[in-house]
């Protein structure tokens, strides 16, 4: 790399825009939506997708609720024109749904375009090219006058080639393509006299796509194009302003988002931003980021794994584990101080009284895109004790007193270090059962107890415990069962400890659920053992759970 950059790249310029108006503006609906993912050549996929993978995308796009769907460069070859004739012949494309396709400016390629479609109820056609001075100069060596007449001859054939099939409700889109690097009053200026030709009116507008063929710039400079050329192109209200963006500079959403609140009405993308280079803008992220401030975006995507699935198969390419909203990972956290956060966040949820969601670390309710809260919270070597807590939580329903939750921690711990690798719900299960001793044999067994009341109140304990593998009558009294079973383990078995803390809950809903119950247990030496019980009755679970702390001892 060069120590001085500035010996071979220039910063891009400024826009002269007095009083621009679209930083103080918010994004307050959504926009017209358009999906370019079926055009392969866009899309620069290693293995192009063949017809059934065409059908299995256009199904989904329709599914999310794209109204507008690019479906194809009907001249680039017999695959991409059979499959958008197959769409309108035999009837596949919803009457509110309007396909879109995408053509040079030469009359061979326009003309192919308009037989792709023939017999279409309604459809766009999208003629382009590029207007910036490196394509001028380089790919084109033209003037500008000169490619402002490729754009002119190009309207002029798409107003002619419409005529031929007057039952098809036409509509027109031009592309000034490089728009984000050409001159801004010579993109105006190209559009207007494409409008002199097609003579749109604010019943039937006109779309100007205005792209960011290549992204050279930061988005504020963007934003300032889109409200200039908003400003400027004559007949605004017969206009529809729409953003093309690509992410070489990684801003393509927000470059679009900026857009928008220069005021486009329209926004063409890909879901999970593929494309050529570094991707289109990611329709997926723009469109969740506009519902998590609450505005409706017009898009499901209550199943982003479904979605997610079928892209995958179509294109072939991967979407990121931490691609925003996305990922396989985007709502999980291994860090205990991020886990605790989270855990607390959904404990508050569920007490306020209002319904706004407010959970750190997690901009979105992933329930809300089919996502479970199961794997919010993952276990590692790095996590705490309320991410460990939070996994026992969900999968089993457990809640652990918080000295519990510590206690466990300390086992999990050892165990993540041991294997060095992340811990699933079943590992952590397994380990729980041995720290707390569930399931034998251990020296004391429950088998049978009677829980009787005495004339003074006292609770006595009377039940069959087998000890060291043999079945011996024991009992006790206290002021409640737990302090009789202590008393009974005490006076008969020599075991002694005081009870320091005690509490108990049910785990899950209706008539058949268990009852969970922890014991925290202090030695006469001041050791501190845990006993944990597990039963249908509540009871019984208490004396479990004294058990399994005279068993930890």
């Amino acid at each position: 790399m060069l120590r001085d950059p500035s010996t071979k790249y220039r910063p891009f310029p400024q826009i002269d825009l007095p009083n621009r108006q679209w930083p103080s503006r918010t994004i307050t609906q959504a926009p017209r939506w358009l999906s370019t993912d079926m055009r392969d050549g866009n899309q620069a996929l290693i293995d192009p997708m063949d017809g059934e993978k065409k059908t299995r995308f256009f199904d989904l796009l329709v599914k999310v609720g794209l109204k507008e769907i690019e479906v194809g460069f009907p001249s680039a070859g017999a695959t991409e024109f059979d499959f958008i004739s197959g769409l309108v012949r035999n009837g596949r494309i919803p009457d509110d749904v309007v396909v879109q396709v995408l053509t040079q400016s030469r009359r061979d390629l326009i003309e192919t375009s308009f037989q792709s479609l023939k017999g279409a109820r309604q459809a766009i056609v999208h003629l382009y090219n590029a207007v910036s001075p490196a394509w001028r100069k380089i790919v084109f060596g033209m003037t500008r006058d000169e490619v402002r007449e490729i754009a002119i001859t190009g309207a002029k054939i798409l107003r002619d080639e419409a005529a031929k099939q007057p039952d098809t409700d036409w509509i027109f889109e031009y592309s000034p393509e490089t728009f984000s690097t050409a001159e801004i009053d010579f993109s105006v200026e190209v559009c207007a006299a494409v409008m002199d030709i097609l003579k749109p009116t604010p019943e039937k507008p006109i779309i100007f796509n205005l792209p960011a063929t290549v992204e050279c710039a930061t988005p504020n400079i963007y934003a300032d194009q889109i409200e200039y050329f908003c400003r400027a192109i004559p007949n605004r209200d017969s206009v529809v302003v729409s953003l093309h963006t690509h992410n070489d500079r990684g801003t393509g959403v927000a470059a679009t988002e900026l857009g928008l609140m220069a005021g486009a009405d329209r926004v063409e993308g890909c879901l999970f931003g593929n494309g050529e280079r570094t991707g289109n803008v990611d329709l997926v992220t723009v469109a969740l980021n506009m519902y998590t401030q609450g505005v409706d975006p017009g898009l499901d995507f209550s199943d982003i794994d479904e979605v997610i699935k079928t892209v995958e198969y179509c294109n072939a390419i991967p979407v990121h584990p931490r691609h925003p909203y996305a990922g396989d990972l985007v709502f999980t956290a291994f860090s205990g101080s991020h886990q605790d956060a989270i855990k607390k966040g959904f404990a508050a949820q569920d007490a306020r009284n209002d319904d706004y969601w407010e959970v750190p670390y997690l901009p979105i309710d992933p329930a809300d895109l089919g996502r479970s809260y199961e794997a919010v919270i993952r276990v590692n070597s790095q996590s705490g004790k309320g991410g460990v807590a939070w996994v026992l939580e969900q999968d089993k329903g457990l809640k652990l007193p918080k000295r519990l939750q510590a206690d466990f921690s300390r086992h999990v711990q050892a165990m993540a270090d041991e294997t060095s690798r992340e811990l699933n719900a079943a590992d952590i299960w397994e380990s729980f059962r041995s720290a707390y001793r569930l399931e034998g044999p251990h020296r004391f067994t429950l088998e049978a107890y009677d829980e009787t009341r005495a004339p003074n109140g006292d609770r006595i304990f009377a039940g069959h415990i087998g000890i060291d593998g043999e079945s011996r009558s024991v009992s006790g009294r206290g002021n409640g069962l737990i302090s009789s079973v202590v008393a009974a383990l005490r006076d008969q078995c020599g075991v002694e400890f005081d009870i320091a803390d005690y509490s108990e809950h049910a785990i899950g809903t209706g008539a058949t659920v268990q009852a969970a119950a922890y014991v925290e247990c202090r030695t006469p030496d001041g050791r501190t053992v845990w006993g944990v019980g597990i039963d249908e009755d509540v009871a019984t679970a208490s004396v479990r759970a004294v058990l399994g702390a005279a068993n930890g001892l």
